[in-house]
């Protein structure tokens, strides 16, 4: 059912960095509420790095946000694209994926999308489906709608190109072939991050070109990471994944700056405008900023796991956190006891998220960082046997029980 245009223009301005144009949507929804008929919201997805984080869920977030208000999601998967790699913010061209590495990552994809999105308001496709089957007579047709010119404005080939560092031809065709899926599935508003602005306005030409009534463009702002510096990237390990546990989720949103509790109320949250002003209002007047934070980091873990499963992050917390105590509930590693060392189960550890590398977890042992049941634990015990039940403590706010 949709809701007056504007209601809607309340709840999809939340956040919004940016809108080509306003006035173009104000215009698309008042069609849309007359017509009875639910907008086409597009959102391109590069199959090239599979797990979801809260970063990747800005945008996510808002397109859930149009589909409560009545509208229908289309998920393009570059499979095809991703074949040549979108060279966005790139110093040098990526390594064009293979068909088995674009199908597996979009696998896992769309397995994490329906975290977020409403499966019976969502549609996937995959942009091979039209995209392979262009003639080369089309795909020159294609190529004259824009210029060398306006390609090089963007501006990571114009710095490539002022650097002589290689450009390769088919790299000009990504915006063009990004673009071309909104002709395709006639797309009345595309999403994505102020790092896309060049491929989402030129879909608005070629929809132009083609004679179709231009999407409007919606740019939602990068989230900064736990750093509070660095857009979220799990490459700088300051991310909260999708997928993490609710203990894991639960403290890292614990650990977000003071001065991005707002910011990510507003990003991260589906919580009312009005509600995140009396947070604001809060924080005003002198309100510890840790409550705040703890209402965010219990409304987020709720987002991605149940109430039963967010009430045990909570208690988790304050036991490890709070009481500075060993939580009952703690993540387990399977171990071959008698027989594996701190050495062996070190990979473990940092495909686990424990820690972010072999030589954070040893200059964390240096540091006297690391404890196995309360006794501190250094370089010299690497080749220490562990033993049944043996609880790991990395840091200050991570566990592991070693089980056989």
């Amino acid at each position: 059912m949709l809701v007056h245009p504007n209601k809607q223009i309340k709840i999809i301005m939340k956040g919004v960095q940016q809108v080509v144009d306003e006035n173009d949507l104000l215009a698309k929804l008042e069609k849309s509420y007359a017509l009875k008929k639910p907008l086409t919201i597009k959102l391109g997805l590069d199959p090239s790095a599979p797990d979801l984080h809260l970063g990747h869920a800005v945008v996510l977030r808002k397109m859930k946000q149009m589909q409560d208000l009545g509208h229908q999601v289309i998920i393009i998967i570059g499979d095809f694209t991703g074949r040549i790699g979108d060279p966005t913010g790139k110093a040098k061209g990526r390594v064009a994926l293979t068909d088995e590495q674009v199908k597996a990552n979009a696998l896992t994809y769309c397995e994490q999308l329906f975290k977020i999105l409403d499966k019976e308001k969502t549609t996937i496709r995959f942009n091979s489906e039209w995209l392979s089957k262009l003639t080369f007579e089309e795909v020159i047709k294609l190529a004259s709608t824009t210029s060398v010119a306006r390609i090089l404005e963007r501006d990571d080939f114009q710095k490539r190109y002022n650097h002589q560092v290689l450009i390769g031809l088919h790299e000009f065709f990504y915006p063009l072939m990004q673009a071309y899926d909104s002709v395709e599935i006639k797309a009345d508003i595309e999403l994505g991050g102020t790092d896309q602005t060049f491929n989402i306005l030129m879909g608005r030409t070629l929809q132009k070109t083609w004679g179709l009534e231009k999407q409007v463009a919606i740019f939602m702002p990068l989230l900064e990471g736990l750093d509070g510096v660095e857009k979220m990237s799990k490459s700088l390990g300051n991310y909260i994944g999708v997928q993490e546990s609710a203990e894991v989720m639960f403290k890292k949103v614990m650990e977000v700056p003071d001065t991005l509790i707002i910011k990510y109320f507003e990003l991260a949250t589906d919580e009312h405008l009005d509600e995140i002003e009396k947070m604001k209002l809060l924080l005003e007047q002198g309100k510890n900023p840790r409550d705040i934070k703890f209402e965010l980091a219990k409304i987020i873990t709720n987002l991605y796991h149940s109430e039963a499963e967010t009430e045990k992050a909570i208690a988790y917390y304050k036991t490890a956190f709070e009481q500075k105590d060993t939580p009952e509930q703690i993540p387990q590693l399977l171990i071959e006891i008698g027989a594996e060392t701190i050495q062996h189960i070190i990979p473990q550890l940092v495909r686990m998220g424990m820690v972010k590398s072999k030589s954070e977890f040893i200059r964390l042992m240096k540091q006297s960082g690391v404890q196995i049941d309360k006794e501190k634990i250094s370089e010299d015990d690497l080749d220490r046997v562990l033993i049944n039940n043996e609880v790991m403590k990395i840091g200050k706010k991570r566990f592991i029980r070693f089980i056989k």
